[in-house]
């Protein structure tokens, strides 16, 4: 085996630092990629988060409502038991 030219270990070192630079483009398209999802999901969480806060706020008053109308049917019954007599 013959030592190897300073040439051909400078096209060699050439080569490689291509393949290094393709390897390195790859790996960063991937990883703003996964950026650019992680920054939809978190949008996509934030908008969910929203929508079901205003579904809390709006639910409230429903056990209450059902409470007043639980409340009006006992004092009718009441005042139709008690006018009856």
């Amino acid at each position: 085996m013959t030592d190897p030219t300073p040439s051909d270990v400078a096209l060699e070192l050439e080569r490689l630092r291509g393949v290094v630079e393709v390897g390195f483009a790859r790996v960063d398209g991937a990883l703003a990629l996964l950026v650019q999802r992680s920054d939809q999901t978190d949008k996509a969480l934030a908008d969910h988060e929203t929508r079901l806060d205003s579904l809390e706020r709006a639910r409230w008053p429903l056990p209450s409502l059902a409470a007043l109308v639980s409340l009006a049917a006992v004092i009718v019954s009441v005042w139709q038991a008690t006018a009856a007599h």
